[in-house]
């Protein structure tokens, strides 16, 4: 009874693990995706710089394919824990912790791989004013739209100061994407009627701020710790749910004493007689001996 109700509780908190490796998989794909868009951004106006190197290197979990593969293939394998479990089948259970440890290899070893502070400086965001002067030519279609779409996310214009538009460039004031409250031809009637429609701060700082390391990076990196901490337990539960399955339904052992003491009761009981011996009469076993005797004397002669 008590190993039932152990292996109902083993059985238990793998549904939960298994459930929490799906939120937690799901999760990190989400945030990946919502970092993705505004990392391609910083990459495409970081292009052969330092910074590029910098920012791939923090955001290599968003980015390097190996993770994603990972979580994917960890959802399919919580599927297979979860049938496992539900059907208690030795055989799936197995697979499901060996598919855990590889999972949990393959996230150390990128983990140890990836990890190193990015060597950047606030100095290095200077070099993006050359990239400024690209701006609205035909063929750099692709830099306009990751200007504007950062200008917009990050809420800044410029590098340092709005004023990097008309330094760089021979534009009279800065693009649209500059203003808070964005219109066509917002950043003309701001540039002639009232500068503070115009966003104050440069996108450099905030660059150099993402490529530092954002909250939706601690939050994908505190996802990472836990889904390796919850795959140790997992398979912790699954070595022991295996055991007890298995020892289940194993055979008794000829050399366990509960075996031996069946076995001697058995042969007791085969030695036993089937009929038991007729019972010999009280005057015949209390008769003398003499007359006994004294009658195959007589046979004799």
């Amino acid at each position: 009874m008590a190993r039932e109700d152990s292996v109902k509780c083993l059985r238990c908190l793998l549904y939960a693990l298994n459930f929490l490796f799906w939120v937690m998989a799901l999760c990190v794909l989400g945030v990946s995706a919502c970092l993705r868009d505004h990392l391609n951004n910083v990459l495409t106006l970081t292009a052969d710089t330092r910074l590029e190197e910098a920012a791939v290197l923090t955001y290599s979990p968003v980015v390097h394919p190996v993770v994603i593969t990972v979580c994917c293939f960890l959802i399919i394998v919580a599927m297979v824990g979860y049938c496992g479990t539900l059907k208690c089948n030795l055989l799936l259970l197995s697979w499901y912790f060996g598919c855990l440890m590889v999972i949990f290899c393959v996230e150390l070893a990128s983990g140890v791989w990836t990890y190193d502070e990015p060597m950047v400086q606030r100095s290095d965001m200077i070099s993006l004013k050359s990239r400024i002067p690209h701006f609205g030519l035909q063929r750099y279609q692709w830099l306009t739209h990751a200007w504007n779409s950062l200008q917009t996310e990050l809420k800044c214009c410029g590098v340092i100061y709005f004023t990097d538009w008309l330094e760089m460039t021979e534009m009279e004031w800065p693009p649209d994407s500059c203003c808070s409250n964005q219109y066509p031809g917002c950043a003309r009637h701001a540039h002639y009627h009232d500068l503070s429609d115009l966003y104050q701060e440069g996108c450099g700082p905030k660059i150099y701020s993402f490529i530092r390391g954002t909250k939706q990076l601690q939050v994908l990196r505190f996802l990472g710790v836990s889904i390796g901490v919850a795959q140790i337990l997992a398979m912790t539960l699954t070595v022991t749910l295996l055991w007890a399955l298995y020892y289940d339904h194993k055979p008794p052992d000829p050399a366990s004493p509960d075996a031996l003491i069946h076995t001697h009761s058995s042969s007791e009981d085969a030695l036993k007689p089937c009929h038991p011996h007729p019972r010999v009469p009280e005057a015949w076993a209390n008769a003398p001996a003499n007359g006994h005797t004294q009658f195959e004397m007589e046979q004799l002669s």
